[in-house]
């Protein structure tokens, strides 16, 4: 049976891709330097706001999230980030691969809204490893889940975060409407002769504004 030791060893935005997405590259070692056939490797990554500290700015765009600060030591939890799988090709002793994760900037996703409210520092981040290593021993090949237990941990940058946002959606974000809201936001811009989103939603705060 392998033994294995996971390490991530760092994170880059995809430079060129159909959608935005981070590239986590993983150090995999096999404790006992046996060959492996190869692994069908699932990850689980997830987010630990609880283990950074927060500016008060930060803190007022979190809130949605986790409520008031007051609140924090019941609700800063940990949060789903994605989940993503890559193949481990053939290595004796320990390999380096690539795990592609795609990425969404829509604020109505959790991690969407935590990413966008952080200004700097790090996000803290473990990566749970699961699936199947293949070998081959004297025997043949053999089989076995890779052990639940097994992750590692990686602070992500937050700069990494915006650089791949702006290649992506550059100085802009996603947020989902209703049809009957758009219809409506359409109906007010033409009416009022607003020419971008931006200007209408402006003029709509300028509005409601005391």
């Amino acid at each position: 049976m392998a033994e294995l030791a996971f390490e991530c060893l760092d994170v880059r935005p995809l430079r060129y891709g159909v959608g935005p997405a981070l590239v986590f590259r993983l150090h995999i070692a096999e404790v006992n330097a046996a060959a492996v056939h190869a692994i069908a490797l699932r990850v689980q990554i997830r987010i630990e706001p609880q283990l950074r500290h927060y500016a008060e700015h930060e803190a007022e765009l979190l809130a949605y999230l986790f409520g008031d600060r007051s609140r924090w030591g019941e609700t800063l939890k940990p949060m789903q980030f994605t989940a993503a799988s890559v193949m481990v090709p053939s290595f004796t002793g320990a390999i380096e691969v690539e795990l592609e994760v795609p990425c969404t900037y829509d604020l109505e996703v959790a991690a969407g809204k935590y990413f966008h409210a952080l200004d700097g520092g790090e996000v803290p981040m473990v990566l749970l490893f699961s699936g199947t290593v293949f070998a081959k021993g004297d025997k043949g090949f053999w089989v076995h889940p890779i052990p639940w237990h097994q992750q590692a941990t990686y602070r992500m940058p937050v700069t990494v975060w915006r650089e791949l946002m702006d290649a992506y959606f550059p100085h802009g974000s996603w947020i989902r409407l209703d049809r009957d809201t758009i219809d409506a936001m359409l109906r007010y811009k033409s009416a009022h002769a607003i020419p971008t989103w931006d200007d209408a939603i402006r003029a709509l705060l300028k509005e409601a504004s005391p």
